[in-house]
């Protein structure tokens, strides 16, 4: 018989069950890959992760500021599960990984690779409940503060605090100065 952890979760033995038409390549993902390349957010992102923030929530929630709609934090059982069962644990097992040890050299890129392609289908899932439960317009004249407004949504808990600050205004400045890229259907 298998030994049991305290913080067993049964739901985790359950596997998980996919949308069948996922769209990896989406209009969120390319918004990702242009948005992860400007100067500082890559730093700010990782950091805000770092304190338990998710990286797929910030981008979802700029990319939905951009697009004039307000991001409401809410996200499909789906996706929470595959962030906590795949995307985690990669990450988990990639960052176990000894940086420099030769025996890991050829092995940790693989891992990293499989991160990313989980992020991938994270951003997709995302992709998918965004198009199924549309989100408020809003007044496209106060865009900053629409900015601002979701990228506070974002936040694993509520009431922020001010290490975090710097990381979010460089964020919402990027956004701010960034194209408005593909919109809703």
């Amino acid at each position: 018989m298998p030994i049991r952890s305290e913080n067993h979760d049964p739901a985790e033995e359950i596997p998980l069950t996919l949308p069948n038409q996922l769209e990896p390549d989406n209009p969120l993902w390319r918004f990702a890959i242009g948005f992860w390349k400007q100067p500082g957010v890559k730093e700010s992102c990782l950091a805000l992760q770092e304190q338990g923030w998710s990286v797929t929530r910030i981008l979802c929630a700029g990319w939905l500021a951009l697009n004039g709609h307000r991001y409401s934090g809410d996200e499909d059982d789906t996706l929470k599960a595959w962030r906590k069962r795949v995307t985690t644990a990669l990450r988990s097992a990639r960052q176990a990984l000894p940086k420099h040890h030769e025996a890991c050299q050829s092995f940790r890129p693989g891992v990293a690779g499989l991160e990313l392609e989980a992020e991938r289908i994270e951003l997709a899932l995302a992709w998918h409940s965004l198009m199924k439960n549309n989100s408020e317009t809003c007044d496209m004249h106060g865009r900053d503060g629409l900015i601002q407004r979701n990228l506070e949504a974002a936040a694993p808990v509520t009431g922020l605090s001010r290490c975090i600050t710097p990381y979010l205004n460089s964020l919402a400045r990027t956004l701010a100065n960034f194209s408005k890229g593909e919109p809703l259907p």
